[in-house]
């Protein structure tokens, strides 16, 4: 039996400036443990409006959220930031990695957050992460010392480091040249196949798109095609 990670029924989002304006219409899906989904659609078309109520940095929105089978509806800013930093991995189109510390250190942030381990065994998780990503010869070295392609596979492993639930991304290939591009798309393929890691990715690239296992598809804030 499948294994539900993430439900939306019936989202509906408007944007009141000053106009009224329908931006997400009866929006309703299902993710999978395990599966790599991708959202594709126009610049404009909702898919980044959608990833922030997916990932409950929006709660302005009419419909229900389940993420672990959990209603999101009424929860406390405090429960929904659990949530996140428990659940959800981000990988974002800039990759928000600190200059000043080192990639580990990068990564073991959300790890130290969320207090679960001591702080020997989060590192000793986060280097784990950079092997999984062949980059634990970047471990000592400073974010501003890495190239884009190498701050992108940072930024992933950083994600994994409290084993989330589901990975979302926001144009996570959307800074990167077609190489790297390639290497962050094999990198998720790789964490769906051997580690059974669920990934919902918002992309304008339609050829990393079509590689990925199912794409939802918008146009003016419907999904047209899942």
């Amino acid at each position: 039996m499948n294994e539900l990670v993430l439900e939306a029924r019936n989202i509906n989002k408007d944007f009141h400036d000053p106009v009224t304006i329908n931006v997400l219409k009866n929006i309703n899906f299902t993710i999978n443990k395990g599966e790599f989904v991708s959202v594709t659609g126009k610049s404009g078309c909702g898919k980044s409006t959608l990833l922030y109520i997916l990932s409950t940095m929006d709660t302005d929105y009419e419909g229900d959220l389940l993420i672990d089978n959990q209603p999101m509806a009424n929860k406390k800013e405090s429960e929904l930031a659990k949530v996140r930093n428990e659940k959800i991995g981000f990988v974002f189109q800039f990759h928000y990695l600190l200059n000043e510390f080192t990639a580990l250190q990068n990564v073991m942030l959300p790890g130290l957050k969320l207090g679960k381990y001591s702080e020997q065994e989060v590192e000793y998780r986060a280097i784990e992460h950079l092997k999984k990503l062949d980059i634990q010869k970047l471990a000592n070295k400073s974010a501003n010392q890495l190239s884009g392609g190498e701050k992108q596979r940072v930024a992933i492993a950083r994600a994994l480091i409290n084993d989330p639930l589901i990975i979302m991304g926001d144009e996570p290939t959307g800074n990167l040249d077609k190489k790297n591009s390639d290497i962050v798309f094999d990198i998720f393929k790789q964490l769906t196949v051997e580690f059974n890691q669920t990934l919902l990715i918002v992309t304008h690239d339609n050829e990393f798109a079509k590689k990925t296992e199912r794409t939802i598809e918008m146009e003016d804030g419907k999904i047209i095609k899942q």
